[in-house]
């Protein structure tokens, strides 16, 4: 069971950012800024799609890559519950960014500064919220694979999120410095 909330998970999470693109591009508002400053991050889809294979491998029986580290029942349910909180703020995240949703650094039409909802008690929501489902993933799925996708995972959230801050400083100036001292990077 815990398998299929692991995929269902993981499902959810592209459908809801392609259902917030959608909703946007009605405003005309580009939301895929992925990639525009720096190239290298197109290598990371290409990854993405291996992870979801490795999950849903597991789930459906397909050829498996990777094996099991360890498996304990109890520690699979707290991935469960890891899942679904990362998409209980994840939702959140949407919600509370309103048009100000991005996926990648847009410098020439940000949108308004979002200091309130998740963004009060985090300055980066959605990658927290992504950071808990990957662990989350991981104790479903204790393989090797994933646990080095959540390692690269956590560093390439954390350079994203110190690339974003450098932009940020840049667009809204004082007024972000200010959140800054007042609002943790994560939670």
């Amino acid at each position: 069971m815990q398998g299929y909330i692991a995929v269902t998970t993981i499902t959810i999470f592209i459908i809801l950012v392609i259902i917030r693109s959608i909703q946007l591009k009605k405003f005309g508002i580009k939301v895929f800024k992925f990639g525009k400053m720096d190239k290298k991050d197109f290598i990371i889809p290409p990854f993405a799609l291996l992870l979801l294979y490795v999950i849903i491998s597991n789930v459906f029986h397909f050829p498996r890559l990777g094996t099991e580290l360890f498996y304990y029942e109890v520690v699979s349910w707290i991935g469960v519950v890891l899942c679904f909180g990362g998409l209980l703020l994840f939702v959140y995240s949407l919600l509370s960014f309103g048009k100000s949703f991005r996926v990648g650094i847009d410098e020439e039409n940000p949108g308004s500064l979002i200091t309130t909802g998740a963004f009060s008690i985090s300055r980066n929501p959605i990658f927290t919220a992504f950071g808990m489902v990957l662990l989350g993933e991981f104790l479903i799925y204790p393989n090797w694979i994933v646990l080095v996708y959540l390692i690269l995972g956590f560093w390439l959230f954390n350079r994203q999120v110190l690339l974003e801050e450098q932009s940020l400083v840049k667009i809204y100036g004082e007024a972000y410095t200010q959140y800054c001292q007042h609002v943790r990077r994560y939670i």
